[in-house]
């Protein structure tokens, strides 16, 4: 690893050379940051990998038969393991992805689950992203600058190799797709994981395509290429929140979808990666519900714990969000990329007070949990090395059958004693060695 260190500014200067940046959209403004790499790896055994691929294909097994059931028959809400009144106020929940369903029943084909490793090692899952979870590619073009700058440190370690994914990410779309060609859609450059869009196009051998490169016919899609010829599209990885997806179904000022996509998708024309409708199970508050719908939809113990949660829509736990607010971190469950995260030991005796009067008059739109102290890791700061914390982005791929990639993206806080990793609020990234033994 000390070779690796020693090339860390020239690793950073060709993933900017390469355009590795993270955009971010706001207030008008457009802006591109590079994601500091560092060289320390986090490193997982591989019986400690054994414990999480079993874990996180129990979790995404399981969140996938809840798709396909809230949006058929809901059993799990006529049983009354989840509250309807719960499921219906989410904003994740779309009435027009109603009596859909996507080939093979699978609705999160590529799944980011957030975990963190506490102190005493036990890992907990922090977050389930089944949208349009970012991120694989990042640890994915660092290997490679990685193995060209130091290839002897791949041939001294037992390292499992992550150059799969590509293929893991083809088949799982091939897997599901209609008859046609493979598509990722992306809604351009401005896009915050824009490059992630042209890496996972160039590597998968897909099109990569704006709004304006498809258009559909009799039902089904077609991409026309720059010499103005069409073929047919059997498979669109999506790279677009689902408001945006299509005009005529969701948003119709959105510039960015394609018109009478739905039409084609609920006829079975085309496959959309990942299905709409996924949002409902990003939901905050319905990851409370998650270890309930392993035990639910397949008898089984939970293998990764949750984090503590606590739902003030419940009024036991209401009554003790308010009791204990300063030792909890709450979140809004319609907030993303670290935004809407409070921890109420950083807060004034007012900003409690305010805080719990925000709670109380919208009880369903939060939640509160113990704040896990997990653990730091290395990290290279110039020519000295200190402790931040770091989480775990795992990547689950769900096609002929579902598959955990040997790799991940950990991010990890450029600010001591913060807990805070995403990109989005500065943070960095690393690469992540899974031991072949």
């Amino acid at each position: 690893m000390l070779n690796l260190t020693q090339h860390t500014p020239e690793i950073n200067r060709l993933l900017s050379r390469y355009g590795v940046k993270f955009g971010i959209y706001k207030n008008q403004t457009f802006h591109e940051q590079l994601f500091p790499f560092d060289a320390i790896p986090r490193i997982i055994s591989c019986e400690e990998f054994a414990l999480l691929e079993r874990g996180l294909i129990q979790r995404v097994d399981a969140l996938n038969l809840f798709l396909a059931d809230i949006y058929h028959d809901k059993r799990i809400v006529r049983d009354g393991v989840l509250p309807s009144e719960f499921l219906y106020a989410s904003k994740g929940y779309l009435p027009e992805c109603e009596g859909i369903s996507p080939p093979a029943d699978i609705y999160s084909h590529i799944s980011g689950i957030d975990l963190v490793q506490a102190q005493d090692k036990s890992w907990y899952i922090l977050e389930d992203n089944l949208r349009i979870p970012s991120g694989a590619s990042y640890p994915l073009i660092a290997r490679d600058l990685c193995r060209r700058a130091s290839p002897e440190t791949y041939h001294q370690n037992d390292i499992v190799d992550n150059r799969n994914y590509a293929d893991l990410l083809r088949e799982t779309m091939d897997f599901v797709s209609a008859p046609g060609m493979r598509v990722i859609l992306t809604p351009g450059r401005y896009n915050a994981a824009y490059f992630e869009h042209s890496y996972l196009a160039e590597r998968t051998g897909s099109a990569l395509a704006s709004n304006s490169d498809l258009y559909v016919e009799d039902d089904k899609v077609y991409y026309r290429d720059y010499r103005g010829q069409s073929q047919r599209v059997g498979v669109i990885y999506r790279r677009l929140s689902d408001e945006y997806l299509d005009p005529l179904t969701f948003l119709p000022e959105s510039l960015i979808g394609v018109p009478g996509l739905m039409n084609a998708y609920r006829a079975g024309n085309v496959a959309i990666v990942n299905a709409p409708g996924n949002g409902v199970a990003d939901d905050k508050g319905i990851y409370y519900f998650v270890p309930k719908m392993i035990k639910y939809y397949l008898d089984q113990e939970p293998i990764l714990k949750n984090a503590p949660t606590y739902l003030p829509f419940y009024p036991e736990d209401y009554r003790f969000v308010m009791e204990n607010l300063e030792r909890l971190v709450v979140k809004d469950v319609s907030e993303a990329g670290g935004y809407g995260v409070v921890f109420g030991r950083d807060l004034s005796s007012e900003k409690l007070e305010e805080l719990r009067a925000t709670i109380q008059n919208e009880p369903r739109r939060f939640i509160a949990q113990e704040v896990i102290d997990f653990i730091d890791l290395p990290v290279m700061d110039g020519d000295h090395t200190v402790l931040r914390k770091a989480d775990l982005r795992a990547f689950v791929l769900s096609g002929r059958e579902t598959r955990v990639w040997a790799s991940g993206l950990t991010r990890f806080s450029r600010q001591a004693d913060s807990f805070v990793v995403n990109s989005s609020q500065g943070g960095g990234f690393k690469d992540t060695w899974v031991l072949s033994r």
